[in-house]
């Protein structure tokens, strides 16, 4: 399975990213359901042109896209980001942390079935 992990713009200027890619190493967190098989074949921000990053990620046959914790709590269009992907993807809406956020909780929706 393919996976990629999209973080907030404003935060990948001062992020490192050690949060998301040690939740995702050790598999814990929301990366706890994943074997030995997944791959994190995308690890970007939503800044640039990010339609063009999506394209970029269905190409590579990714399945599911983890919206970072740091997305979750900072970006205001988190949710309507989240059904936007799911047109694509399996959204999971944190990366590492707790699942409930300071003020929202993480939302997850399974990739809408194309007619």
């Amino acid at each position: 399975m393919k996976i990629a992990i999209i973080i907030n713009e404003s935060t990948a200027d001062k992020c490192t990213g050690k949060g998301c890619l040690n939740a995702f190493h050790q598999r814990k967190d929301a990366f706890e359901c994943y074997d030995e098989h997944v791959e994190l074949v995308g690890f970007m921000h939503t800044g640039g042109d990010f339609e063009h990053k999506v394209k970029r990620l269905i190409e590579n046959d990714v399945e599911v896209v983890h919206l970072s914790s740091c997305l979750r709590a900072k970006n205001d269009d988190y949710v309507q980001m989240a059904h936007e992907l799911s047109k694509h993807f399996s959204v999971v809406g944190y990366s590492h942390g707790q699942r409930t956020g300071k003020s929202k909780e993480a939302i997850m929706v399974k990739k809408q079935v194309q007619p």
